[in-house]
Order: structure tokens, then sequence, then C-alpha cells
């Protein structure tokens, strides 16, 4: 049963993650969603074999800092473009 809800949990990320790509705050969040997901199935997993939780502690602590650090990109890419759409952004420095 909390299989079930861990790869449903992260198809739907996956999938708002492949088919909403316009904006970086989309896929930000969707691939927040799937880090949760992630963090959902680790934790049923750990629990079942009655290992220590110190590694979910550092899983979190991992997943805060990768959203910390996708949050000061978009920021300052908002700054220095205007918006966060993917097809405004040029790939070619001249």
């Amino acid at each position: 049963m909390y299989y079930l809800v861990f790869f449903s949990i992260m198809f739907s990320g996956m999938l708002v993650f492949c088919f909403m790509h316009k904006h970086i705050l989309l896929a930000l969040l969707s691939i927040e969603f799937m880090v949760l997901g992630l963090y959902y199935g680790f934790f049923y997993f750990l629990s079942t074999f009655d290992m220590m939780m110190y590694f979910i502690l550092v899983f979190l602590t991992f997943s805060v800092c990768e959203g910390a650090l996708g949050l000061g990109v978009l920021v300052s890419l908002i700054r220095s473009h205007g918006n966060d759409n993917i097809s405004s952004l040029s790939f070619i420095v001249w």
C-alpha cells in the first residue's frame, strides 16, 4: 500500500517535470515534490527494517539545501532577466 503512494508521488512529479517545463519555478516545484516522495519512501523503508533514522535527517538536510540553492538560482535569474521563462534564456554568450 505504501509503495503505491510512493510510486504515485514520484510518477506525478516526473509527469509535471516533463510536461510543464515552460517556467523554472514549476520545474523546481516538481523536483521538490519528487524529493518529498523519496523522503516518504525512504522513511517507510527504514522504519520497516528498524534501522537508524539518522539517515533520514541527512537526506532531509540535503534536500533543504537543494531547495535553497534552487531558489537562489531562481531569484538571480529573475533579477537578471526579469522572468523565469526558459524560452527567454539565451545560452549563447556574446
